[in-house]
């Protein structure tokens, strides 16, 4: 009984400083100010997450209804849908709008205080105002990450020699189990994880005793995310969350969370070359926030973003480049995570895909594409010549021809490279110096295997990168060319080492 009563007492206070936030959030705000439902939730929140509401309070969803962000002209619209959902129009978007939507498709609701409230906001959830965006998401990659990896048996054989704890018995060294924390602390934290509602459990709260869903998968903030609501994706992964600022999304620092280490060496590629050095060092002086963003005025230089996502304009509001969330409709060649560069899938599940040994993947172990699940030429030429046209803005055609000419040698001489290393490989599996697939064996467990992982998934990737952003060293000394060419050679000089011990 006691205990009750601090808890009346605090919900008191809770209730007290949530309206007096809310009241300073609403003056601030859109004229429709904010909802009886959101309100409900800061008048506990401002209290018990008070740095959630600070971030929400600051953010643009917090200040602008549906109706006056239907009101601005065209290009300066950061909606897309064409009326408001169901609920908003004049009040703004707050922690109701987003945390109650779509409720009944989602096993994470559960009841909370009156309401039906769901944990994990969703790509399907964003789509009540932002339908076009998410929609292109879903035609991404990324939105696949986790399907893709997790639906690939030979990507899930990669996955596990990397996170499954090995013993050793004397003689030879022994994969275990992999541990879903392990895989969801390691690989799946990029991709996405798969978040289910395991059971609703009573807590104490500073309110008293209270039932929430407890999640496995979670937290998680990955591309690839499987939502309790079926869908798949997060959009949080780059508009974080609860400000969800396109500025944050337009800098590089958000990619790198993702896009850094040797077998994605895009940030670090970036840092050192021009376009990173004009962003680190002018970046004060631009405008992340403006929409659209037109080159030459707002920045200076391109960002991850002005790259793959965002709407480009001139100074004069000339499109230069539409605004996309299918990050990969600009560019041409797939650069990372596969054994070859070669040209995009057509579709984003790539589960989907066998080669002629009957492998998921998008190219025969020799290089050969599996033409038919990539797309043509033509399409290849037209995404290029979308992004060439951003280049074109602050370059001229014999640059930019230029530039790309040394793109695609680079593709051409890491994928020999591979070539060269898959032979050597081949050569270990035919001899019976290492086991492979005709042994029904990991093919990435034994030391030769996993130099030529290395060979394509660090250093040959490194090179590209490295040639497609102007990353000067990423293409030679620093995990570039020399290791690419050292690499092989070890290679070469262990499966000598290994048929020697076999014949001896």
């Amino acid at each position: 009984m006691k205990r009750m009563k601090m808890a009346d007492w605090l919900w008191g206070i809770v209730v007290f400083i949530g309206a007096a936030s809310l009241s300073a959030a609403g003056s601030a705000g859109a004229a429709g100010g904010v909802s009886d439902a959101t309100e409900a939730c800061i008048g506990c929140h401002a209290m018990v997450t008070p740095g959630i509401v600070a971030d929400w309070k600051k953010s643009r969803h917090a200040g602008v209804t549906f109706d006056e962000a239907l009101k601005k002209p065209g290009l300066e619209r950061r909606v897309s849908a064409a009326e408001a959902p169901q609920g908003i129009g004049e009040t703004t978007v707050g922690c109701a709008e987003c945390h109650t939507a779509n409720a009944d498709s989602h096993k994470d609701s559960f009841e909370h205080n009156g309401y039906s409230v769901h944990v994990v906001v969703t790509p399907r959830d964003c789509a009540g105002c932002h339908p076009v965006e998410v929609d292109e998401y879903g035609r991404n990659l990324m939105a696949n990450a986790y399907t893709n990896l997790k639906g690939n048996g030979v990507f899930q054989t990669l996955m596990d020699s990397a996170n499954a704890v090995q013993t050793f018995d004397g003689a030879a060294a022994h994969l275990g189990a992999v541990d879903p924390l392990t895989e969801a602390d390691s690989c799946l934290y990029c991709h996405g994880t798969e978040v289910v509602v395991k059971e609703i459990r009573a807590r104490e709260t500073a309110m008293g005793e209270m039932a929430f869903p407890v999640l496995t998968g979670w937290p998680n903030a990955g591309v690839g995310r499987i939502n309790p609501d079926g869908s798949a994706g997060s959009c949080s992964a780059c508009h974080m969350r609860h400000g969800f600022s396109i500025a944050v999304a337009r800098k590089p620092a958000t990619c790198s969370e993702c896009h850094k280490g040797p077998d994605v060496p895009a940030y670090k590629v970036y840092s050192v070359s021009r376009h990173g050095n004009l962003y680190t060092s002018l970046k004060d002086k631009w405008d992340f926030d403006a929409v659209p963003w037109a080159v030459g005025k707002d920045f200076t230089a391109p960002t991850c973003a002005a790259c793959h996502a965002s709407l480009v304009v001139t100074e004069e509001g000339e499109v230069l480049v539409k605004r996309t969330h299918q990050m990969n409709d600009r560019s041409g060649w797939r650069l990372f995570g596969v054994v070859y560069a070669h040209a995009h899938p057509k579709s984003a599940d790539t589960t989907v895909i066998r080669n002629k040994a009957g492998l998921p993947l998008p190219t025969e172990l020799t290089g050969e594409p599996a033409a038919e699940y990539l797309i043509d030429a033509g399409e290849q030429q037209a995404r290029r010549a979308t992004m060439q046209g951003l280049c074109l803005t602050c370059h001229s055609r014999q640059w930019v021809d230029g530039h790309y000419q040394k793109i695609d040698k680079a593709v051409e001489t890491t994928n020999a490279m591979t070539l060269a290393a898959t032979q050597v490989l081949l050569k270990a599996w035919e001899t019976g110096a290492a086991k492979g697939l005709a042994q029904n064996d990991s093919i990435f467990n034994e030391a030769i295997e996993k130099m030529w992982v290395e060979e394509w998934l660090f250093f040959a990737n490194s090179t590209r990168f490295a040639s497609a952003m102007g990353g000067a060293d990423y293409g030679v000394f620093a995990e570039g060319r020399w290791y690419l060419s050292k690499n092989l050679q070890q290679m070469v000089d262990w499966l000598h080492f290994l048929m020697a011990a076999k014949d001896s």
